[in-house]
């Protein structure tokens, strides 16, 4: 018979009371151990302090605008419209159809349901023109005369004539903001009063109702600060902004005298693959041609990844001196964009010496040569708010997001409108989330 063998019998590993536990590290100490700690250590405190030492020279590095700043325009708005429009208000609403050079699909109105203060804050309101027409009128069969239209004011060389300006018939010493500058443009004016839609040709009148307001009669400034508190707005394709133009185009036509676009966002939502309502933007333009413009090489932009900047209010500054411009949002440590005006920017633009304009060959002159390093950002410049719908020049790149029409097309602001049931639906039908809403304006110069 096998022999079983048994399996031992469990022990228990309870000490037996009184007597001590083993701890044979304590009687031999590992050399390295206290190396370990050593060095573990003395590489936090390393950390913290070289984490203090960039802290303390990045904030040092800091530039700081010299000298002092003098108040040009404050306003809260805690006083309703008093003062606001109308004749020597702060704020110039402009009128207008032509889609101001960029394509825009929206007029921009002195309507009261578009632009107007309440709650002691100024709104910008895109609205539906079918609203006030009817949908079958902005397709077909109507002719639509825009009430007030500004066009007689705001002509200009930074605004869409009927045809290219040419600076060697209209360049004036006098370009200026009021319009004053260059001959009565008829066919530009027809087109900035007025619109007429055909369903056969294709025309429409602008689906979309918004606008656009300057400080153009009011308040400029030739080196300063300009700050603004706001919440953009929340629609696909909407494109809020708060930028400047020249005032007298002293180095003649769009970009030669120059565009500061302070901040600039797109209404999509985050989804929207070229930058939605989570990014914002700045840049400068400028350029000898409008097809030959520098601002590849001065924008950029900040990113909120936890909250849309349509979700709160934001701080929009920019700080512009002869020898640096910053445009930054809630804090000059988050800029969008910051240049030292180190080297003139027609050296900066790398242009070629020699373009091809059509059939005429040119040689580049450098058209600031006159100015100073900042030119053309050397002169003075006022300030604009508006929230413009669509476009046709890139701002909405085609074939991202769903977009409902092309950049190249003839028929691209009756594309768009006709596919009003894809976009409508993401305007909230709460008016503060549709609106720019805007809680101040400040301005400064340098003084």
């Amino acid at each position: 018979m096998p022999k079983i063998k048994l399996k031992e019998r469990p022990k228990s590993t309870m000490l037996t009371e009184g007597v001590p536990a083993a701890k044979p590290w304590l009687t031999k100490r590992d050399p390295y151990a206290k190396i370990a700690y050593v060095v573990t250590y003395s590489m936090i405190l390393i950390g913290i302090a070289a984490g203090a030492v960039r802290v303390y020279f990045d904030y040092h590095s800091v530039r700081l605008m010299p000298g002092n700043l003098c108040p040009v325009l404050d306003e809260d708005f805690s006083n309703g419209d008093e003062g606001l429009f109308g004749e020597n208000g702060k704020f110039f609403r402009e009128v207008d159809m032509s889609g101001f050079g960029n394509g825009e699909f929206a007029m921009a109105t002195a309507s009261s349901k578009n632009s107007f203060v309440r709650d002691g804050k100024l709104w910008i309101l895109p609205t539906l023109t079918s609203e006030e027409i009817g949908n079958d009128a902005v397709f077909d069969n109507h002719i639509y005369n825009i009430t007030g239209c500004t066009f007689n004011t705001t002509r200009g060389w930074s605004y869409t004539a009927s045809t290219p300006l040419d600076p060697k018939t209209t360049y004036s010493t006098n370009s200026s903001a009021i319009g004053d500058d260059i001959p009565f443009d008829e066919a530009g004016y027809v087109k900035a009063c007025s619109a007429v839609s055909n369903s056969t040709t294709g025309t429409i009148i602008n689906p979309i109702q918004s606008a656009r307001l300057s400080t153009r009669n009011s308040a400029s400034i030739r080196f300063g600060k300009v700050e603004v508190r706001a919440k953009i707005p929340t629609g696909d394709w909407m494109w809020p902004a708060i930028w400047m133009l020249p005032v007298d185009s002293a180095y003649g036509p769009w970009p030669l005298s120059g565009e500061i676009d302070i901040m600039e966002a797109r209404g999509n939502g985050p989804s929207y693959p070229a930058q939605g309502t989570n990014f914002v933007r700045s840049s400068l333009n400028w350029g000898p041609f409008s097809w030959l413009n520098g601002v590849w090489k001065t924008y950029g932009w900040a990113r909120n990844r936890y909250r849309s900047y349509d979700m709160d209010y934001h701080t929009y500054t920019l700080e512009w001196t002869e020898d640096f411009i910053r445009m930054s949002v809630d804090s000059r440590l988050r800029h969008m964009l910051e240049i030292a005006i180190n080297t003139p920017f027609f050296d900066r633009g790398d242009f070629p010496p020699v373009v091809q304009n059509g059939s005429s060959t040119i040689v580049l002159q450098n058209p600031w040569i006159n100015g100073t390093k900042a030119a053309p950002f050397d002169q003075r410049f006022y300030l604009i708010l508006n929230v413009a719908v669509g476009g046709t020049n890139g701002w909405f790149p085609d074939n991202n997001g769903h977009k409902p029409w092309l950049d190249g097309s003839q028929t691209a602001m009756r594309d768009f409108a006709q596919n009003q049931n894809q976009w409508l639906p993401s305007w909230p039908t709460n008016e503060e989330e549709r609106a720019f809403v805007i809680d101040s304006v400040k301005m400064w110069q340098q003084c």
